[in-house]
């Protein structure tokens, strides 16, 4: 699995014009599932996400993880898994299909829902998106379950 994780201001995702998922503060994750994840990948990331410490103490400096009264807004993104290494036209081999993709997508939403006290939401999967979002820092973070020693 490969997120995408930004701290966020706010963030809110729209499908046909109408509001499906918004935070205020927290984190907005893009999230690729590739064909080989499983269970174990899933339970890896989210323990990552909610550890990161990536907010500010009393100090300024980054030592907090996410807190109760923040958010967190998943959107599915496949084209995370994009490989550019023959031409400049992605292909995307190396991602989920759909159907399996979903499932993790759906037990990765329900098992934040359980782990973290504060608001998640998320995207609708497959749907075209438009995400609106008020970057925090900017602070960013690529997490690949593949590359867990990057």
């Amino acid at each position: 699995m490969r997120a995408l994780i930004r701290r966020v201001l706010s963030a809110e995702v729209l499908v046909s014009g109408n509001q499906v998922g918004a935070i205020q503060k927290g984190l907005l994750i893009y999230l690729g599932i590739a064909k080989e994840d499983d269970s174990a990948e899933l339970d890896w990331l989210i323990k990552k996400i909610l550890g990161l410490r990536i907010f500010e103490d009393k100090t300024g400096k980054m030592n907090n993880a996410i807190s109760s009264d923040s958010g967190i807004l998943v959107v599915s993104q496949f084209t995370l898994l994009g490989n550019v290494l023959k031409g400049t036209r992605p292909s995307f081999h190396r991602a989920a299909a759909p159907t399996e993709a979903l499932q993790l997508y759906r037990a990765l939403l329900k098992e934040l829902r359980k782990k973290f006290v504060g608001k998640v939401e998320g995207g609708v999967f497959g749907a075209d998106m438009k995400v609106t979002a008020v970057d925090d820092g900017p602070v960013t973070i690529w997490i690949d379950s593949h590359h867990r020693k990057y």
